[in-house]
């Protein structure tokens, strides 16, 4: 029955399990006085459990003072070149300029290749190869003044490469002003236009 007492005294002794007092569970165990932490006194050669081997540490070498950088004039100091990755992201600053005078000088090329149905298709993709080629050249020598007038001339950083994108986008234009200049139904067109006003 629930709630009743068993009649039997062992039976209740035999199902009890004697626990410690709740204090005797909160002190904290007790290390033996064998167990110090002492470094030791010669190398570790053998293997003992949960124990990690150690080298000891080499002398430490003296600082080595960086050579000087050969300055432009006396008394100048070269500044740290910037990593790889900042000098990329520096160059594709101002990319729109370039892209829209190539997507315009791509264009133009198209509408001249299409009305030059005589010569085949192998000229005037290199012609327009060659024009990026120079494209690329003007974007190079754009660098490399900006490079001897803002840095070296005045000392200035450059932060992007947006001037010298604006001029190779302008470039790629004026390649692509030629084109259309180049082909006779535009160039009709045009005239017959001036001839309105």
């Amino acid at each position: 029955m629930l709630g009743s007492k068993p009649s039997d005294e062992s039976t209740v002794a035999a199902r009890t399990v004697p626990l410690d007092p709740p204090t005797a569970r909160l002190e904290p165990p007790t290390a033996p006085p064998t167990a110090r932490l002492e470094p030791p006194t010669a190398p570790m050669t053998a293997y003992r459990r949960g124990v990690a081997p150690v080298q000891p540490r080499a002398a430490a070498a003296p600082p080595v003072e960086p050579a000087p950088v050969s300055a432009p004039w006396p008394g100048a100091v070269h500044a740290p070149r910037p990593p790889l990755r900042y000098q990329v992201r520096e160059l594709a600053r101002g990319w729109e300029w370039s892209g829209l005078g190539g997507l315009f000088a791509f264009v133009c090329w198209g509408v001249w290749a299409i009305s030059e149905r005589g010569e085949g298709f192998v000229v005037p993709v290199l012609t327009f190869a060659l024009v990026l080629l120079v494209a690329a050249g003007v974007f190079a020598l754009a660098r490399l003044l900006g490079r001897m007038l803002l840095e070296r001339w005045l000392g200035r950083p450059r932060r992007s490469a947006w001037p010298s994108h604006l001029a190779t986008g302008v470039f790629l234009a004026a390649a692509g002003v030629e084109y259309l200049r180049r082909t006779q139904w535009i160039v009709d067109a045009f005239t017959w236009l001036r001839g309105l006003a």
